[in-house]
């Protein structure tokens, strides 16, 4: 009897749950400092946010080229990779700060309120482009 699930399809379930496991690393640096900066130091939380993401994307980047995406594309030109893996990024943190602009302060709910889109829709489509473009 014929697999359903071919090799093709294992490796990526095999990528998406690294990604899940090594994106969600880079979440809890980039919540943590957003949470404590706002929190602690009472900073604005889109200017607390720019500081989780930072620390998130340097996380990221290591986490994801050698670990979530192993094995998969190239990696024989750090210039391109680097520099899409931050455009990528930079469309995460704008994605995300719009979250947190929308749902903190023009809705003016808890600081935890972009969690589940930050969690949940964000990284479906930051996975897309870096298995695709970034990594690819």
């Amino acid at each position: 009897m014929k697999s359903l699930v071919t090799e093709e399809r294992r490796a990526l379930i095999g990528q998406l749950v690294r990604y899940a496991l090594t994106g969600g690393l880079a979440s809890i640096v980039n919540i943590g400092v957003y949470q404590i900066a706002a929190t602690r130091f009472a900073i604005d939380p889109n200017i607390a946010w720019t500081m989780g993401f930072i620390a998130a994307v340097l996380v990221g980047y290591i986490t994801h080229s050698r670990w979530s995406f192993r094995g998969h594309g190239t990696r024989d030109n750090l210039a391109r990779t680097g520099s899409r893996f931050v455009a990528v990024s930079l469309i995460s943190f704008g994605l995300n700060s719009f979250w947190v602009w929308l749902l903190v302060q023009f809705f003016a709910l808890p600081l935890w309120s972009p969690y589940p889109l930050v969690l949940g829709i964000t990284p479906l489509i930051v996975f897309t482009l870096n298995r695709k473009w970034v990594f690819g």
